[in-house]
């Protein structure tokens, strides 16, 4: 199949392969476990749950541990992806927590589905590319269970909805005409997504706006994008008022068409509470997103 033809804004020459056109869905072995499924209904400290998520990847990699998706909350923080710049970072208003994944400033919060995916890819087909594709592929098509149209984007890794309504509003508060940015106008993110492969064992993984405190992202630039053509949304904003329950049934189900069975498991010991978490500099752990 020939590839779209894109030429990279950043860099200005023709990209051969885009994240389109990748293969989505990547299956575990013949004979493989079931992926092990935890859902925290309780907000969970970010420390304990990236020490947990770290130890939980080696046992993978070591071929202790089965692979595991861990869908939780966490109290508000910031969090600083490898890439993060200092002047993004506008309020520190919420514990911020420095991260080994890639990436720049996101914000974590009640409302908001995270989901740590620990794969092992050697099984499964060592393309990282191809991971977060599928990555995206999981969330487009667990929003369209909602009615709602998420999309990826060259060069901005995550989700994204098309508003075209935001545009018209931008428009007329700046007295300039409407802008075309990217043939399609003004978009929102909806899905944040940011991993780490050590030994081939992902950590990590997306954050999906579900119905967050949307003005807690004031406090940072999210993901470096500063263009104020783009934003951040949620499915509460665009008028999809839907419990987390819900949510995790259609993560879930749209799982398993891209990457296989799953099996319940408990939830990891010593994670759960509802205190505020700590801030810190240097986690212990390797990343967040």
């Amino acid at each position: 199949m020939l590839s779209r033809r894109y030429v990279s804004p950043a860099h200005g020459y023709e990209v051969v392969k885009t994240r389109d056109d990748l293969k989505i869905g990547l299956l575990p072995a013949a004979g493989a476990p079931p992926v092990e499924w935890v859902s925290s209904d309780r907000p969970v400290d970010y420390g304990e749950a990236l020490a947990t998520m770290a130890a939980r990847a080696a046992a993978i990699a070591r071929g202790e541990a089965r692979e595991l998706v861990w869908l939780l909350e966490h109290a508000p923080l910031y969090t600083a992806g490898t890439s993060a710049r200092a002047q993004d970072l506008l309020d520190t208003r919420f514990p911020v927590h420095s991260a080994g994944r890639g990436g720049q400033y996101t914000y974590h919060g009640p409302g908001q589905r995270i989901g740590y995916v620990m794969l092992d890819l050697k099984g499964r087909g060592p393309d990282v590319r191809r991971f977060v594709a599928t990555l995206e592929e999981w969330i487009i098509r667990t929003l369209a269970a909602f009615d709602v149209r998420g999309e990826r984007r060259e060069e901005r890794v995550g989700v994204w909805v098309r508003r075209p309504d935001k545009v018209r509003l931008l428009g007329e508060f700046l007295g300039e005409p409407l802008g075309e940015p990217l043939g399609e106008g003004a978009e929102d993110k909806i899905a944040a997504i940011g991993i780490r492969v050590q030994r081939w064992v992902t950590l990590h993984g997306f954050a999906l706006n579900v119905a967050p405190d949307l003005a807690h992202f004031s406090g940072i630039v999210p993901c470096g994008v500063s263009d104020r053509r783009y934003g951040i949304t949620s499915l509460a904003d665009l008028g999809r008022h839907v419990a987390m329950a819900e949510v995790d049934r259609v993560l879930r189900a749209e799982f398993e068409g891209l990457f296989g069975a799953t099996a319940d498991a408990q939830v990891p010991a010593k994670t759960e509470n509802s205190s505020p978490l700590r801030r810190s500099a240097n986690p212990s752990g390797p990343a967040s997103f």
